[in-house]
């Protein structure tokens, strides 16, 4: 599909603290991708769809133990209460899922154009709601109260990546994680700041001499502070401190 007839990006969220994601529509350039329809957010709280007069929505788990657990009933009927689209992807927000990288952000802005997002909350979810799920996504080995901020996170790294959204396109092209490396060091004016100096390189005009210079340093940074990310040297076998 062509980029620049993509439709607007569907965003529903599931979560039982549907205010938090209203300060999305302010945060500068998603909010303003929210104005120029380029995505819609809507929410659902599980609380609406929760029989008795009381909407109970957690209960004490089986088999004992501190905390509540989030009840299946009303996660349920909140999800297949939604339309989904042909493209959709139903994400579930979990400490256990897979961390959340820019080749997933890539992935499900150019593949979808409905993100269902579930969003836990108590001690934890009833095992069951985790087939409503196409995959399981964390933003890192961290326990927070609610999947409520993993789920902003996924919605800035997706819609900032949706055509129309950041205003210089190529920005998105040399950033962190882009062709497996970080970013290179950005310097703005004043040349000299408490005896910190620009690199003479940057201010040469030469402009091959300054590519150059920026693809030296993403390849000397991702080294330095992201190991991880640079692919083993062909033939080369990687062992363990204790292999024999």
């Amino acid at each position: 599909m062509d980029e620049r007839h993509q439709p607007p990006l569907r965003l529903d969220v599931v979560s039982l603290f549907p205010r938090t994601f209203q300060a999305l529509h302010g945060l500068g350039v998603i909010g303003r991708a929210f104005k120029a329809g380029l995505a819609e957010l809507y929410t659902h709280n599980p609380r609406d769809f929760a029989p008795g007069p009381h909407h109970k929505v957690d209960d004490s788990p089986y088999g004992g133990g501190a905390g509540m657990v989030l009840k299946p009933e009303p996660v349920f009927a909140a999800v297949e209460a939604i339309p989904v689209g042909r493209r959709c992807r139903v994400l579930l927000m979990c400490p256990q899922g897979r961390p959340f990288c820019q080749a997933d952000a890539q992935r499900l802005a150019t593949d979808h154009d409905q993100l269902v997002m579930i969003c836990g909350h108590y001690e934890g979810i009833d095992e069951r709601i985790r087939c409503l799920a196409d995959e399981e996504l964390c933003v890192g080995d961290v326990v927070l109260t609610g999947g409520e901020i993993p789920a902003m996170a996924v919605i800035n790294g997706v819609l900032r990546l949706r055509h129309g959204t950041v205003g210089q396109a190529e920005s998105l092209q040399q950033e962190s994680f882009c062709q497996g490396l970080l970013e290179y060091p950005h310097y703005t004016r004043p040349r000299v700041f408490r005896g910190m100096e620009v690199p003479a390189v940057l201010c040469s005009g030469d402009h091959g001499a300054v590519s150059r210079w920026r693809q030296t340093q993403r390849e000397q940074r991702t080294r330095q502070r992201r190991p991880e990310l640079l692919p083993c040297p062909s033939g080369t076998i990687t062992t363990s401190d204790d292999s024999p």
